[in-house]
Order: C-alpha cells, then sequence, then structure tokens
C-alpha cells in the first residue's frame, strides 16, 4: 500500500470535489457539492431518491460534465470528460446491475472492453492467468473461469465485478447498493472484500439505503439533500437516528449545529 501525499501536515484527499453544480434546464441537480474521500477510506453516500448521489457519482464516472466546480486527484485538478477519461485516472464504477455479460465466462467478463491481444486475436491464454491472480490476490473463491458468470451466485458476480476494477488498476471505487440483493453470507463475501481493498489504500464511494450496512462499512457519512450536501461525519461520532435526521430534514442534527 502507498503512503498518502501530505501537504502542509494535512492528508490529501485521494479525490475532492469544490464547489461542484450541474443543472437539467431548470433543474439544478447538485449545487455547490464539496466531498472528500481520504486512501483507504471507505465514504458512505447518502440520501432519498433525488438526493443528488447519482448525479454527483455520474459526473465522478466521467458521465456527466460539470456546469461549475471542480474535481481534484491528490490535490491537483483533473477533467472527467468521459468514462474513459474516468478509467485512466483510476475511477472505476460498480452500477447495482453490475454491467457483466452473462454469456461470457469470467476472464472476458473481467477484460471486458479491455481485451488483451497477441497477434491480432484475443489472448485468452493471458486473460485466464490474469484473471486467476486477481481473483486469487482478493481471496474470490471462484474454481471454474471458464463458466459463464450467470452460473454463479450474486456474491461471487459481485466480487468479479469488483476484482475487473482493481484489476485494471482502481484508486477510487463507487459502489452503487453493492449488497442490496445479496443474502447474509454473500453480504459478507463482499463486506470482506471491500476491507481488503481498504487496507491497500483504495477509497471507496459506498452508495446505500441500507443503513446498517453502511454504519458496518464506512469510516464517514455524507448526507446529501436536493442537490446539496448536509453534511458529513466519522461513523464512530454519529448515530444512525442522527443520519435518519439529516436525510429526512436536511439537517445536521441538534448537537451539531
Amino acid at each position: 500500500m502507498s503512503a498518502p501525499s501530505v501537504r502542509d501536515g494535512s492528508i490529501v484527499p485521494l479525490i475532492e470535489t469544490r464547489g461542484l453544480s450541474k443543472a437539467f434546464g431548470g433543474v439544478h441537480a447538485l449545487e455547490g457539492v464539496d466531498v472528500q474521500l481520504y486512501p483507504g477510506e471507505v465514504l458512505g453516500l447518502l440520501g432519498h431518491n433525488g438526493a443528488g448521489k447519482s448525479t454527483l457519482i455520474k459526473m465522478l464516472s466521467g458521465a456527466y460534465t460539470a456546469d461549475s466546480g471542480q474535481v481534484l486527484m491528490n490535490g491537483e485538478e483533473v477533467r472527467l470528460s468521459s468514462p474513459r477519461a474516468a478509467q485512466n485516472l483510476g475511477i472505476e464504477t460498480i452500477y447495482q446491475n453490475l454491467a457483466l455479460a452473462d454469456n461470457l465466462d469470467v476472464a472476458a467478463n473481467i477484460f471486458l472492453g479491455r481485451e488483451l491481444l497477441r497477434g491480432g486475436r484475443l489472448d485468452e491464454d493471458t486473460m485466464e492467468l490474469e484473471a486467476r491472480k486477481v481473483l486469487d490476490r482478493l481471496k474470490v473463491n471462484i474454481p471454474d473461469l471458464k463458466k459463464p458468470v450467470f452460473n454463479f451466485s450474486g456474491g461471487q458476480r459481485q466480487c468479479i465485478a469488483i476484482s475487473r476494477a482493481i484489476y485494471f488498476k482502481a484508486r477510487v471505487l463507487i459502489m452503487d447498493e453493492p449488497t442490496a440483493a445479496l443474502g447474509p453470507q454473500e453480504t459478507a463475501q463482499v463486506n470482506e472484500l471491500i476491507a481488503s481493498l481498504k487496507e491497500e489504500g483504495v477509497g471507496i464511494f459506498l452508495i446505500s439505503h441500507d443503513l446498517h450496512d453502511v454504519f458496518d462499512l464506512a469510516d464517514r457519512v455524507t448526507v446529501m439533500k436536493n442537490g446539496r450536501v448536509v453534511g458529513s461525519a466519522p461513523t464512530n461520532q454519529i448515530t444512525q437516528d442522527e443520519v435518519l435526521e439529516m436525510i429526512i430534514a436536511g439537517k445536521l442534527p441538534l448537537r451539531n449545529r
């Protein structure tokens, strides 16, 4: 794990937004959003539907461009003009539907859209070898990589999607409802994987409606409402009831005002 950047005695965020705003016609989806994510941190991003979470992650993943504001990585401003530009900077997004091709095997899914070639042809042997390496590194147990991914459980499929992001050197991982459709055992499997990614210094945005899940995994939470940030707090310094108050009322808890 590489050491975090330090400037003026403070750890520099792995990625941050400053005054990020986005409007669609007369609807302000984001207004002056400031968010920070640090190396090896899980940040729970919370709020009702329409709070601005989806717009924010689409901007960080390069799907939308900002009307105003900045995105910085390690203190330097970056341009996220497309999903490929975001990927090139080490920002990977795992959406709730996982974007896996059910009819393809594990290696083909890990390299989907970024296939390895040799002599103008798919290098299937190398892709399978590399897929096995990243799965073993993340302690993901999938014995047969030749099977189409529709044969696997929800937890295994989630782990395949995460492995794809990590193989391509994700520094920032955006996870949208990663355990929403999983049972307790599969949820535990994905949670273990998230913990191992933290140890490697990967920063993770965790979008979830399950407060128990968020409090189990996240180091901090940031709550949004109506396109604005209500507030942020470490999970060990705030209660679930106080977070609910922030989500519903759009205000900081009384003791934090």
